[in-house]
């Protein structure tokens, strides 16, 4: 059982690749990112993911050449990454990485939902 353990336990911790492209320390394998696409450009959208962010908490970075928003919202990490698809079609990945590395979909979820409602 404790040969077994071994085996195991560096499946189970470690570092994830993160929406902006870097490594975080946390737990690989787990679903941590809500996926949308919008019709609409990626001008508009950036500025409800702007809105959304700043409405929740503080804005940290904003890349405008990788287009990746980060902000600090409820002592979590935020990560908005928007990818043009189309001249009117964006892609919207939020990531939300915990203090001790873990992932809050439910956060990621609702960002993602005031994202498109500011959209409206």
């Amino acid at each position: 059982a404790c040969l077994l353990l071994v085996a195991v336990l560096p499946l189970l911790s470690g570092c994830r690749a993160t929406v902006a492209g870097t490594n975080a320390m946390g737990m690989p394998f787990v679903k941590d990112t809500i996926e949308s696409k919008y019709n609409r450009s990626i001008d508009k959208v950036a500025v409800a993911a702007r809105e959304t962010l700043a409405f929740n908490g503080t804005i940290t970075s904003d890349d405008s050449v990788t287009r990746v928003l980060q902000a600090q919202v409820n002592n979590r990490r935020v990560l908005v990454r928007l990818e043009e698809l189309e001249p009117q079609v964006t892609r919207v990945l939020v990531q939300v990485i915990t203090k001790g590395g873990g992932s809050d979909i439910d956060l990621a979820a609702e960002m993602d939902k005031q994202i498109a409602l500011r959209l409206k």
